[in-house]
């Protein structure tokens, strides 16, 4: 069972890069959700969240906040949520994810995940241009940055 929901993750993501001067565009966010998923599901045996992340053509993406920050297309998320409440366990994940991944851009971390199993993995056998609503194996990726 999960700890959040993917919601949540991101509020608490553009609050910490508000608070810490760091600009995320809706690319980044995802990303940065990604990696919390992934580096939870490894170091704890369970997802973060229920959600499903998908193999799009720029890296890995869930459709609930893509379609939550669409309008702002590339700009920086400029709304500043309230810090929500999370376990102390779940708020340091985040913020150990957030120290490691949060210094490259969007463009870095898309290449970065293009990189790695998980996300090619669930684009097996597509062009690099064709849109895919393939989703990311949860265990894959457990497995994979258990490595």
């Amino acid at each position: 069972m999960a700890v959040t929901n993917i919601n949540t993750v991101a509020d608490f993501i553009i609050r910490y890069c508000h608070d810490h001067g760091d600009l995320v565009t809706p690319l980044k966010l995802q990303k940065l959700l990604y990696y919390s998923q992934a580096w939870h599901l490894s170091l704890n045996d369970t997802p973060l969240f229920d959600e499903e992340i998908e193999a799009w053509i720029h890296g890995p993406a869930n459709m609930d906040i893509f379609k939550r920050f669409e309008h702002l297309s590339y700009r920086a998320i400029d709304e500043n949520p309230e810090l929500p409440k999370l376990p102390l366990r779940t708020k340091k994940h985040l913020i150990e994810t957030l120290r490691a991944y949060v210094r490259y851009s969007a463009i870095e971390l898309e290449t970065m995940t293009h990189s790695e199993d998980p996300w090619k993995s669930a684009r097996t056998g597509l062009p690099q241009d064709a849109p895919s609503r393939n989703i990311i194996d949860k265990q894959l990726m457990r497995s994979y940055y258990k490595q």
